[in-house]
């Protein structure tokens, strides 16, 4: 394929999308980008990778070792919680 000039929609700057950029979206099934690379950085770190902003953590105590931990999911009564040790020794 041949590089594409597109335009930011964020920014208004011309920025290449290049054949090679354009397999790897073809080949994911993704369509063409919007924004050149550093609003999408930017966007990315004002977000978060996964679009929702730092996660919060909730405090609970291990199931099993009684240590003081944080998860990022609230602790409900009726289910144990495991610090990251445990959990892993668990799987």
């Amino acid at each position: 394929m041949e590089d594409k000039n597109l335009t930011c929609e964020e920014c208004s700057q011309d920025f290449v999308f290049s054949g090679d950029e354009q397999d790897f979206y073809a080949s994911r099934g993704f369509q063409e980008p919007k924004r050149c690379k550093t609003c999408r950085d930017r966007r990315k770190e004002q977000f978060g990778s996964r679009g929702f902003g730092q996660r919060q953590m909730h405090p609970a105590t291990c199931a099993e070792c009684g240590i003081e931990t944080t998860v990022p999911f609230k602790p409900r009564e009726d289910r144990p919680v495991y610090c990251r040790d445990c959990y892993t020794k668990r799987r």
